[in-house]
C-alpha cells in the first residue's frame, strides 16, 4: 500500500525509515561519515518538510500495517523525477519498489521516467534496468563539506 505524506507524523515516519535504510546499506558504498551527512541534509525531518513545500511529494511503502519504505517524486515539465525510492532490508525481493515504480508510471501515463542512482549501487542499478531504464550519463555533484554524490543518470520514456 501507498500512503501519502501529507503531516508532521508521516513526515517522522519517512525521517526513521531514511535513518535505518541508509544505516543498512549505504556505509560499505559511501561511508559512514557522507550517509550521516546527507541523513542531516537531505533526509532530516526539516529537510523533508523544506522539500515538501517545494513541492516533492512523498510517500510511504506500507506492507502488513508496517512501514517497509518510502519514496519521492519530483513532477516536471519534462516528466517524472524520481528522488527516493528506498526499502528496508527485510523487505527487499517483495516486489514492493516495482510496485511502487509501477504506481508512478501509472499514475503519470506517457511521461518519461528519470532518477540518479549511485554507480556502486549494483543492486538499484539491476532493479532499474529490469524496469526499463538505461543510463543515460553519468553525473558528480558537491554536495558540501567535501562530499560528492558520483552518479549515473537514468531514463526511461514512457
Amino acid at each position: 500500500m501507498i500512503e501519502t505524506v501529507r503531516d508532521d507524523d508521516s513526515i517522522r515516519r519517512v525521517e526513521i525509515l531514511a535513518a535505518t535504510i541508509w544505516r543498512e546499506h549505504y556505509p560499505p558504498i559511501i561511508g559512514k561519515p557522507q550517509v550521516d551527512y546527507m541523513l542531516d541534509k537531505f533526509q532530516s525531518f526539516a529537510a523533508i518538510r523544506e522539500q515538501m513545500q517545494q513541492g516533492r511529494n512523498y510517500s510511504l511503502i506500507v506492507k502488513d500495517g508496517v512501514d517497509a519504505g518510502y519514496c519521492a517524486i519530483d513532477v516536471r515539465d519534462e516528466g517524472v523525477f524520481i528522488s527516493k525510492l528506498y526499502i528496508l532490508r527485510r523487505f527487499r525481493g517483495m516486489g514492493l519498489a516495482k510496485q511502487c515504480y509501477l504506481g508512478i508510471c501509472t499514475a503519470h501515463p506517457g511521461c518519461s521516467i528519470s532518477l540518479t542512482v549511485n554507480k556502486n549501487n549494483d543492486g538499484a542499478i539491476k532493479f532499474y534496468e529490469k524496469m526499463g531504464l538505461k543510463k543515460v550519463k553519468e553525473v558528480v555533484a558537491d554536495i558540501g563539506s567535501g562530499f560528492v554524490m558520483d552518479d549515473y543518470v537514468m531514463e526511461s520514456q514512457r
